[in-house]
Protein backbone atom coordinates (compact mmCIF):
# COMPACT_ATOMS: atom_id res chain seq x y z
CA UNK A 1 0.00 0.00 0.00
CA UNK A 2 0.83 3.70 -0.82
CA UNK A 3 -0.06 6.99 -1.45
CA UNK A 4 -1.54 5.86 -4.88
CA UNK A 5 -3.60 3.02 -3.19
CA UNK A 6 -6.79 2.74 -3.93
CA UNK A 7 -10.25 1.74 -2.27
CA UNK A 8 -13.24 1.16 -4.52
CA UNK A 9 -16.01 2.52 -3.96
CA UNK A 10 -19.51 1.13 -4.59
CA UNK A 11 -19.72 2.11 -8.13
CA UNK A 12 -16.21 0.19 -8.61
CA UNK A 13 -14.74 4.12 -8.93
CA UNK A 14 -10.93 3.95 -7.39
CA UNK A 15 -10.45 6.75 -3.86
CA UNK A 16 -6.84 6.86 -2.89
CA UNK A 17 -6.46 5.82 0.45
CA UNK A 18 -5.00 9.18 1.78
CA UNK A 19 -6.13 12.85 0.44
CA UNK A 20 -5.00 16.22 0.57
CA UNK A 21 -6.94 19.10 2.94
CA UNK A 22 -7.23 22.13 0.98
CA UNK A 23 -8.86 24.73 3.39
CA UNK A 24 -5.92 27.46 2.02
CA UNK A 25 -6.83 30.83 1.04
CA UNK A 26 -7.69 31.26 -2.63
CA UNK A 27 -4.86 32.50 -5.48
CA UNK A 28 -1.32 31.65 -5.06
CA UNK A 29 -1.38 29.80 -1.55
CA UNK A 30 -3.93 27.42 -2.85
CA UNK A 31 -1.79 27.26 -6.37
CA UNK A 32 1.31 26.64 -4.33
CA UNK A 33 0.05 23.78 -1.74
CA UNK A 34 -1.72 22.13 -4.31
CA UNK A 35 1.25 21.74 -6.82
CA UNK A 36 3.27 20.75 -3.65
CA UNK A 37 1.04 18.20 -2.81
CA UNK A 38 0.80 16.68 -6.60
CA UNK A 39 4.56 16.63 -6.63
CA UNK A 40 5.25 14.79 -2.95
CA UNK A 41 2.58 11.96 -3.80
CA UNK A 42 -0.94 13.11 -3.39
CA UNK A 43 -3.93 12.14 -6.23
CA UNK A 44 -7.09 12.88 -4.07
CA UNK A 45 -7.50 16.61 -3.57
CA UNK A 46 -10.79 17.76 -1.29
CA UNK A 47 -12.09 21.17 -1.50
CA UNK A 48 -15.29 22.71 -1.23
CA UNK A 49 -17.08 25.83 -2.73
CA UNK A 50 -17.36 27.10 0.71
CA UNK A 51 -13.83 27.66 1.37
CA UNK A 52 -13.80 29.88 -1.51
CA UNK A 53 -10.38 28.61 -3.41
CA UNK A 54 -11.75 26.53 -6.28
CA UNK A 55 -10.11 28.46 -9.05
CA UNK A 56 -7.00 27.83 -7.25
CA UNK A 57 -7.13 24.36 -6.94
CA UNK A 58 -8.25 24.26 -10.77
CA UNK A 59 -5.53 26.18 -11.56
CA UNK A 60 -2.79 24.28 -9.79
CA UNK A 61 -4.59 20.72 -11.42
CA UNK A 62 -4.07 22.48 -14.88
CA UNK A 63 -0.70 23.67 -13.99
CA UNK A 64 0.83 20.36 -12.64
CA UNK A 65 -0.72 18.40 -15.37
CA UNK A 66 1.09 20.77 -17.97
CA UNK A 67 4.40 20.66 -16.42
CA UNK A 68 4.28 16.64 -16.03
CA UNK A 69 3.96 14.63 -18.88
CA UNK A 70 3.39 11.51 -17.15
CA UNK A 71 0.64 12.30 -14.87
CA UNK A 72 -2.51 12.32 -16.42
CA UNK A 73 -6.17 14.05 -15.71
CA UNK A 74 -7.15 10.15 -14.71
CA UNK A 75 -4.52 10.01 -12.24
CA UNK A 76 -6.01 12.31 -9.82
CA UNK A 77 -9.25 12.22 -7.71
CA UNK A 78 -10.86 15.76 -7.61
CA UNK A 79 -13.51 16.61 -4.90
CA UNK A 80 -15.58 19.80 -4.29
CA UNK A 81 -18.95 20.25 -2.03
CA UNK A 82 -22.25 21.77 -2.33
CA UNK A 83 -22.63 24.24 0.87
CA UNK A 84 -25.83 24.34 2.84
CA UNK A 85 -27.57 27.05 1.64
CA UNK A 86 -27.30 25.27 -2.16
CA UNK A 87 -29.45 22.73 -0.51
CA UNK A 88 -32.51 21.50 -2.67
CA UNK A 89 -32.64 20.16 -6.22
CA UNK A 90 -32.25 23.56 -8.19
CA UNK A 91 -30.13 25.34 -6.07
CA UNK A 92 -27.33 22.59 -6.09
CA UNK A 93 -27.52 22.21 -9.61
CA UNK A 94 -26.74 25.99 -9.56
CA UNK A 95 -23.69 25.34 -6.87
CA UNK A 96 -22.47 22.45 -8.74
CA UNK A 97 -22.27 24.63 -12.28
CA UNK A 98 -20.67 27.21 -10.08
CA UNK A 99 -18.34 24.99 -9.19
CA UNK A 100 -17.19 23.42 -11.83
CA UNK A 101 -16.65 27.43 -13.88
CA UNK A 102 -14.14 28.00 -11.14
CA UNK A 103 -11.93 25.02 -11.46
CA UNK A 104 -12.11 24.58 -15.32
CA UNK A 105 -12.56 21.10 -15.10
CA UNK A 106 -14.25 18.42 -17.21
CA UNK A 107 -15.62 16.53 -14.59
CA UNK A 108 -15.26 16.11 -10.93
CA UNK A 109 -13.99 12.67 -9.09
CA UNK A 110 -16.26 13.00 -6.56
CA UNK A 111 -19.32 15.59 -5.46
CA UNK A 112 -20.81 15.69 -1.73
CA UNK A 113 -23.67 17.42 0.09
CA UNK A 114 -21.54 19.31 2.43
CA UNK A 115 -23.87 19.53 5.82
CA UNK A 116 -27.28 17.31 5.85
CA UNK A 117 -30.22 19.36 6.57
CA UNK A 118 -31.53 17.93 10.17
CA UNK A 119 -34.43 17.93 12.36
CA UNK A 120 -33.08 20.43 14.57
CA UNK A 121 -33.92 23.34 12.23
CA UNK A 122 -36.02 21.43 9.67
CA UNK A 123 -39.18 19.51 9.49
CA UNK A 124 -38.85 18.45 5.86
CA UNK A 125 -35.06 17.61 6.63
CA UNK A 126 -35.70 14.11 5.23
CA UNK A 127 -36.92 15.58 1.95
CA UNK A 128 -34.84 18.39 1.77
CA UNK A 129 -31.87 15.91 1.94
CA UNK A 130 -33.12 13.59 -0.93
CA UNK A 131 -34.05 16.91 -3.18
CA UNK A 132 -30.36 17.81 -3.04
CA UNK A 133 -29.26 13.82 -3.54
CA UNK A 134 -31.88 13.91 -6.59
CA UNK A 135 -29.56 16.86 -8.19
CA UNK A 136 -26.10 14.76 -7.20
CA UNK A 137 -28.11 11.44 -8.77
CA UNK A 138 -28.88 12.89 -12.16
CA UNK A 139 -25.49 15.00 -12.66
CA UNK A 140 -23.75 11.64 -12.09
CA UNK A 141 -25.94 9.64 -14.78
CA UNK A 142 -24.97 12.77 -16.90
CA UNK A 143 -21.17 11.45 -16.39
CA UNK A 144 -20.24 14.93 -15.01
CA UNK A 145 -19.37 13.44 -11.73
CA UNK A 146 -18.06 10.45 -11.19
CA UNK A 147 -18.82 9.68 -7.74
CA UNK A 148 -21.58 11.01 -5.62
CA UNK A 149 -21.69 11.15 -1.77
CA UNK A 150 -22.24 13.37 1.65
CA UNK A 151 -20.31 14.88 4.55
CA UNK A 152 -21.39 15.38 8.07
CA UNK A 153 -24.35 12.79 7.55
CA UNK A 154 -24.55 10.84 11.06
CA UNK A 155 -26.37 7.74 10.75
CA UNK A 156 -29.74 8.66 11.05
CA UNK A 157 -29.41 11.25 8.19
CA UNK A 158 -27.47 8.41 6.18
CA UNK A 159 -30.33 5.83 6.65
CA UNK A 160 -33.05 8.17 5.56
CA UNK A 161 -31.60 9.24 2.69
CA UNK A 162 -30.80 5.95 1.22
CA UNK A 163 -33.95 4.84 2.09
CA UNK A 164 -35.13 7.54 -0.35
CA UNK A 165 -32.23 7.69 -3.27
CA UNK A 166 -32.04 5.36 -6.17
CA UNK A 167 -28.25 5.12 -5.85
CA UNK A 168 -26.88 4.90 -2.69
CA UNK A 169 -24.12 7.25 -1.13
CA UNK A 170 -20.27 6.09 -1.99
CA UNK A 171 -18.67 8.46 0.35
CA UNK A 172 -19.22 9.87 3.82
CA UNK A 173 -17.01 12.63 4.92
CA UNK A 174 -17.05 13.07 8.66
CA UNK A 175 -14.81 14.72 11.72
CA UNK A 176 -12.88 11.98 13.05
CA UNK A 177 -9.68 11.58 14.95
CA UNK A 178 -8.54 10.59 18.36
CA UNK A 179 -10.83 11.83 20.96
CA UNK A 180 -13.25 12.64 18.60
CA UNK A 181 -14.27 9.52 17.07
CA UNK A 182 -17.48 9.41 15.39
CA UNK A 183 -17.85 5.48 15.35
CA UNK A 184 -21.53 5.17 14.62
CA UNK A 185 -21.51 7.13 11.89
CA UNK A 186 -18.73 5.59 10.43
CA UNK A 187 -19.60 2.10 11.21
CA UNK A 188 -23.12 2.89 9.92
CA UNK A 189 -21.53 3.74 6.93
CA UNK A 190 -19.15 1.36 6.20
CA UNK A 191 -21.43 -1.44 7.23
CA UNK A 192 -23.61 -0.28 4.22
CA UNK A 193 -20.50 0.01 1.78
CA UNK A 194 -19.88 3.52 1.93
CA UNK A 195 -16.25 5.03 2.19
CA UNK A 196 -15.44 6.83 5.43
CA UNK A 197 -13.34 10.08 4.92
CA UNK A 198 -11.94 11.84 7.99
CA UNK A 199 -11.31 15.35 7.67
CA UNK A 200 -9.41 17.37 10.59
CA UNK A 201 -7.46 14.05 11.15
CA UNK A 202 -5.17 16.10 13.61
CA UNK A 203 -8.35 17.61 15.42
CA UNK A 204 -9.19 21.30 15.10
CA UNK A 205 -7.46 24.81 16.35
CA UNK A 206 -6.32 23.94 19.69
CA UNK A 207 -6.93 20.70 19.77
CA UNK A 208 -4.18 18.01 21.81
CA UNK A 209 -4.03 15.04 19.59
CA UNK A 210 -0.51 16.26 18.21
CA UNK A 211 0.35 16.57 22.15
CA UNK A 212 -1.16 13.64 23.52
CA UNK A 213 1.34 11.00 25.81
CA UNK A 214 -0.22 8.06 25.00
CA UNK A 215 -0.05 9.07 20.87
CA UNK A 216 3.41 10.18 21.47
CA UNK A 217 4.82 7.34 23.26
CA UNK A 218 3.26 5.15 20.39
CA UNK A 219 5.31 7.47 17.93
CA UNK A 220 8.42 7.03 20.14
CA UNK A 221 8.02 2.91 19.60
CA UNK A 222 8.09 3.11 15.36
CA UNK A 223 10.54 6.05 15.12
CA UNK A 224 7.46 8.08 13.82
CA UNK A 225 6.02 11.16 14.86
CA UNK A 226 2.06 11.76 16.03
CA UNK A 227 0.63 12.68 13.11
CA UNK A 228 2.44 9.83 11.49
CA UNK A 229 0.40 7.68 13.87
CA UNK A 230 -2.91 9.28 13.56
CA UNK A 231 -2.84 8.83 10.12
CA UNK A 232 -1.33 5.25 10.44
CA UNK A 233 -4.36 4.92 12.61
CA UNK A 234 -7.30 6.22 10.23
CA UNK A 235 -6.09 4.13 7.56
CA UNK A 236 -5.82 0.81 9.61
CA UNK A 237 -9.45 1.76 10.20
CA UNK A 238 -10.37 1.67 6.57
CA UNK A 239 -10.67 5.49 6.86
CA UNK A 240 -9.11 7.86 4.29
CA UNK A 241 -7.81 10.52 5.85
CA UNK A 242 -7.32 14.18 4.54
CA UNK A 243 -4.48 15.99 6.55
CA UNK A 244 -3.13 19.47 5.08
CA UNK A 245 0.28 20.93 5.58
CA UNK A 246 1.35 24.34 3.43
CA UNK A 247 5.40 23.13 3.58
CA UNK A 248 6.65 20.28 1.31
CA UNK A 249 8.31 18.72 4.38
CA UNK A 250 5.31 17.80 6.31
CA UNK A 251 3.23 16.88 3.18
CA UNK A 252 5.89 14.38 2.20
CA UNK A 253 6.50 13.45 6.09
CA UNK A 254 2.37 12.61 5.96
CA UNK A 255 2.76 10.28 3.14
CA UNK A 256 5.23 8.11 5.46
CA UNK A 257 3.00 6.21 7.21
CA UNK A 258 2.89 3.28 4.65
CA UNK A 259 6.26 1.21 6.35
CA UNK A 260 4.80 0.75 10.00
CA UNK A 261 2.06 -1.34 11.33
CA UNK A 262 0.14 -0.50 14.49
CA UNK A 263 -0.69 -3.25 16.99
CA UNK A 264 -3.69 -4.74 18.44
CA UNK A 265 -2.83 -2.99 21.59
CA UNK A 266 -1.76 0.57 20.19
CA UNK A 267 -5.21 0.64 17.82
CA UNK A 268 -6.99 0.18 21.11
CA UNK A 269 -4.82 2.72 23.17
CA UNK A 270 -5.53 5.47 20.81
CA UNK A 271 -9.24 5.12 21.42
CA UNK A 272 -8.72 5.71 24.91
CA UNK A 273 -7.85 9.43 23.98
CA UNK A 274 -9.83 12.09 25.89
CA UNK A 275 -12.33 14.60 24.24
CA UNK A 276 -9.88 16.36 21.86
CA UNK A 277 -12.85 19.31 20.69
CA UNK A 278 -14.77 18.54 17.75
CA UNK A 279 -15.53 21.06 15.24
CA UNK A 280 -18.95 20.16 13.85
CA UNK A 281 -20.10 20.19 17.80
CA UNK A 282 -20.53 24.22 18.41
CA UNK A 283 -23.74 26.20 20.22
CA UNK A 284 -25.92 24.65 18.07
CA UNK A 285 -25.11 20.76 18.42
CA UNK A 286 -25.35 18.44 21.29
CA UNK A 287 -21.90 16.52 22.13
CA UNK A 288 -23.15 13.21 23.22
CA UNK A 289 -20.49 11.28 24.88
CA UNK A 290 -20.84 7.36 24.32
CA UNK A 291 -18.46 5.04 25.53
CA UNK A 292 -14.27 6.19 26.51
CA UNK A 293 -13.13 8.05 23.76
CA UNK A 294 -16.34 7.70 21.71
CA UNK A 295 -18.39 11.05 20.67
CA UNK A 296 -20.95 12.51 18.51
CA UNK A 297 -23.03 15.08 17.50
CA UNK A 298 -26.66 15.31 17.68
CA UNK A 299 -27.93 16.88 14.62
Amino acid sequence: MNAQSTYELNNGYQLPVIGFGSIIPDGEPTVTAIKAAIKAGYRNIDTAGIHGNERGVGQAVREALAEDPTLHREDLFISTKAWWDHRGYERTWQAFEESMDKLGLDYVDQYLIHWPANATWHDDWKQLNADTWRALEELYKAGRIKSIGVSNFLANHLEALIEMADIKPMVDQIEYHPGFAQKEAAEYAQAHDIVVEAWSPFGGPGSHVLQDATINAIAVNHHKNAGQVVLRWLLQKGIVPLPKALNPDPMATNLEIFDFELTADEMAAIETVPYAGGMGCNSTLTLHAHNKGEYSCKL
